[in-house]
C-alpha cells in the first residue's frame, strides 16, 4: 500500500548535491541548483526525496576518486530500490573528477548517467533532457562560451557568509596540481557582472562574501568604466555595497600579491585582515621543483610588505610533505619558514600523485612511512602556532560576525575579521549582525566569549 509519503516521493522533483573539496565546490554545487530551478528542481537534503542525485567531486585530496565510488556504490543501491518501486533515480558526477575520469568513470559505473566537468554545468537542463530520454551523458569539452554568462540569477536565501566565483583556471602548472586539466586556463569574470551577483548575494541575506578563484589575486577583469582592473579595483568596489560588512578572497598566489593589492588591506576596512597565501615549501629547491617560481626569501619578504602595511593581518598557508626529492633538510627548511611567518591557521598535506602531472613521473618518489612522519612534525608547529595565535585573542574584544546557531542549546556561532571560529551565548536574532565579543577562553580550533550587548551593530 502506497502512504501520502511515497507519493510524496515518487512526485519529487527534488535534487540532492552531495559536495567534496573545496569552497568553489560548494558555490558551484550552490550554482547547480539555480541552474535546475527553472526546470522546477528544489533541494533537498534527503537522498531518498530526490529524483536527481549530483555528486560535486574534487580531485586534489588524496584517495578522491576512491571516496567518489564508495558514495557511488551507496547510491547504486538506492536506485535500483527505487526502479523496483517503479520510480526512477537519477545519478550525475559532476567537479574536477568527472573532468579528469571522463568515459572511464562510465565504464567504471555504467549506472551513472550523467558525468560533466565544472565547465558545463550551466548545461544542466539540456543535459538532465538528455538523461532522461535515455542516453548515457559525458560532457567534459571546455566550452566556448563562458558558463556565467548562461546561468539564470540566483533567487536563492543566501548564508550570511556568501562564496562568489570570480576567477577559475591555472596558467601556472605546479609540478602536483591537475588544476590546469581540470579546471582549464585562467580566466577572470567582468566586474559588471561579479558586482551585480554581490548585489543579488546581500539582497539575499548575505553580510560577507568571499571572492574565490584558483589564482584569485591574478583576476583582472573588464571594469565597469571600460579599464581593465585588477582585483585591488574590485574589491573597492566591492566595498561600496550597501550591507556587505565583510570580503574575503581566497585562493591567492604568492607571485600574484601585487602592491596595490597590499595597500587595499590597509585602506578598506571591509576587506578583512586575513589571507590565505600558500607557499607549500620552505626549500628553494623544492618550490623549483614544485614550479612555484618563488622562492623562500621572497614569500618572506613579501609577509614583511603586507604586515607592514597592514600590522594586525594574519596569515595561513598550504604545505606539501614528501615531494618527490624532498631531504630531511629541504623538510627542515620548510619547519624553519614556518617558525618565521607564525602562521594563524595552516593546511598540510602528504604529497599524493595526480596522474598527468609533472611530478608523477619524476624519480626520487618518498617513502610513504617518512611522508607520515614529516607531516605529523609540520601538523604538531602549525596546531601549536595556531593555539598561540588564538590564546592571544582572549580578553580581548573583537568584532563577531554571527552566522548561525552554535553546538549548543542558547549558543550562537560567528567569525572574528581572523577567521576564528566563535560559539557564545546569544540570542538568534543576531544572525547577520556584527557584535563586539569578549573573548573568554581560546582552544585550538575555536574562541568562546561575552557578547557586549551594547555593542551589536546592524
Amino acid at each position: 500500500m502506497q502512504t501520502s509519503q511515497t507519493r510524496d516521493l515518487a512526485n519529487s522533483r527534488g535534487v540532492h548535491i552531495v559536495t567534496y573539496g573545496c569552497q568553489m565546490n560548494v558555490y558551484d554545487s550552490g550554482r547547480m541548483l539555480d541552474a535546475l530551478a527553472p526546470a522546477g528542481f528544489t533541494s533537498t537534503e534527503l537522498p531518498e526525496a530526490a529524483e536527481l542525485i549530483i555528486v560535486n567531486t574534487c580531485h586534489i585530496r588524496e584517495h578522491a576518486t576512491e571516496k567518489l565510488y564508495s558514495e557511488l556504490g551507496r547510491l547504486r543501491v538506492l536506485q535500483q530500490e527505487r526502479a523496483r518501486a517503479g520510480g526512477r533515480l537519477l545519478i550525475a558526477v559532476a567537479g574536477c573528477v568527472a573532468q579528469a575520469a571522463g568515459q572511464a568513470l562510465r565504464a567504471r559505473a555504467p549506472y551513472v548517467d550523467m558525468v560533466f566537468g565544472p565547465q558545463s554545468y550551466h548545461l544542466l537542463p539540456s543535459l538532465l533532457a538528455r538523461a532522461q530520454a535515455g542516453e548515457a551523458v559525458t560532457e567534459t569539452e571546455f566550452p566556448a562560451e563562458d558558463k556565467f554568462d548562461f546561468l539564470p540569477a540566483s533567487r536563492r536565501a543566501q548564508p550570511v557568509s556568501a562564496f562568489l566565483s570570480i576567477q577559475e583556471g591555472c596558467d601556472k602548472f605546479c609540478s602536483f596540481c591537475v588544476v590546469p586539466f581540470t579546471r582549464g586556463a585562467e580566466t577572470s569574470r567582468a566586474a559588471a557582472a561579479i558586482l551585480a551577483e554581490a548585489e543579488g548575494l546581500v539582497a539575499g541575506g548575505a553580510r560577507e562574501i568571499t571572492l574565490l578563484g584558483q589564482n584569485v589575486n591574478a583576476w583582472h577583469g573588464a571594469g565597469t568604466d571600460g579599464t581593465n582592473w585588477g582585483l585591488a579595483r574590485l574589491v573597492r568596489a566591492l566595498a561600496g555595497i550597501d550591507g556587505l560588512a565583510r570580503v574575503r578572497y581566497t585562493t591567492s598566489h604568492p607571485r600574484d600579491m601585487s602592491d596595490d593589492l597590499i595597500g587595499a588591506h590597509a585602506e578598506v576596512p571591509q576587506l578583512m585582515p586575513f589571507l590565505h597565501l600558500p607557499v607549500q615549501s620552505g626549500s628553494d629547491r623544492m618550490l623549483a621543483a614544485m614550479n612555484r617560481k618563488h622562492t623562500a626569501g621572497e614569500y618572506l619578504a613579501l609577509v614583511e610588505r603586507l604586515r607592514a602595511a597592514r600590522p594586525d593581518i594574519a596569515l595561513s598557508s598550504d604545505f606539501i610533505v614528501g615531494h618527490p626529492g624532498e631531504t630531511e633538510a629541504d623538510f627542515e627548511a620548510t619547519l624553519g619558514l614556518i617558525r618565521a611567518v607564525g602562521f594563524a591557521q595552516a593546511f598540510s598535506f602528504k604529497y599524493s600523485a595526480r596522474p598527468g602531472t609533472r611530478a608523477a613521473e619524476l624519480d626520487g618518489q618518498i617513502d610513504e612511512a617518512v611522508k607520515v612522519e614529516r607531516l605529523g612534525r609540520v601538523q604538531a608547529l602549525l596546531r601549536d602556532q595556531q593555539f598561540a595565535f588564538n590564546q592571544a585573542t582572549a580578553g580581548r574584544i573583537v568584532p563577531v560576525l554571527f552566522t548561525g546557531p552554535g553546538r549548543r542549546d542558547g549558543q550562537m556561532s560567528g567569525r572574528t575579521p581572523y577567521l576564528q571560529p566563535v560559539h557564545l551565548q546569544a540570542p538568534s536574532r543576531l544572525v547577520g549582525e556584527v557584535g563586539r565579543v569578549r573573548i573568554t577562553e581560546a582552544f585550538v580550533g575555536s574562541l568562546t566569549g561575552t557578547l557586549m550587548l551594547e555593542e551589536v551593530t546592524a
